[in-house]
């Protein structure tokens, strides 16, 4: 995996939010990395990945709070414009 992720600040984040369940939403590109993802991620929560299709930030898996999803981390596409929500 060719790739420029920061995961050791996405996970000191995830551990800092309190999130127990965590939904991983990787676009086509990534979804075969699936694993690297898993083993740099894992900590004191739960990983879930959403294998859908995904078409942005946007694109929001709709029953994600229903399984208890505490946060949400997506890969792939730009950031989130100044003033909207992130983790």
């Amino acid at each position: 995996m060719d790739y420029d992720i920061n995961f050791e600040k996405i996970k000191k984040k995830l551990e800092n939010s309190g999130a127990k369940k965590v939904l991983l939403q990787l676009p086509d590109g990534l979804k075969n990395d699936y694993a690297v993802f898993e083993e740099k991620l894992k900590g004191c929560y739960e990983l879930f990945f959403w294998l859908g299709t995904c078409f942005g930030s946007c694109d929001i898996p709709t029953f994600v709070k229903s399984l208890g999803i505490d946060a949400i981390v997506h890969f792939g596409h730009f950031k989130f414009k100044k003033g909207e929500t992130r983790l």
